[in-house]
């Protein structure tokens, strides 16, 4: 698979971590402070080079005050009776 197929099949999370960082005003190395990593893996989990760690995702919650759900696009994606 080329890397232009990989880029279409990123998890619809990748967009929503920057965008939310974006409408917090913050910079990749203040999330990347608040999470304990360096700004240079906190911009890979942006651009999908590498997957978002569970307690990543939970502290991103807590800071940006949004459900795991709504983070992943999982609540998107939901529709009534789908179980």
């Amino acid at each position: 698979m080329n890397r232009r197929n990989t880029m279409n099949e990123l998890p619809g999370y990748i967009k929503r971590l920057r965008d939310l960082r974006e409408d917090c005003d913050l910079t990749q190395a203040q999330v990347a402070q608040k999470l304990g990593t360096s700004q240079t893996m906190y911009a890979r989990y942006e651009r999908g080079a590498n997957e978002l760690p569970v307690r990543h995702l939970i502290t991103l919650c807590r800071l940006y005050h949004e459900s795991a759900d709504h983070i992943l696009g999982l609540d998107e994606s939901k529709k009534a009776g789908d179980i």
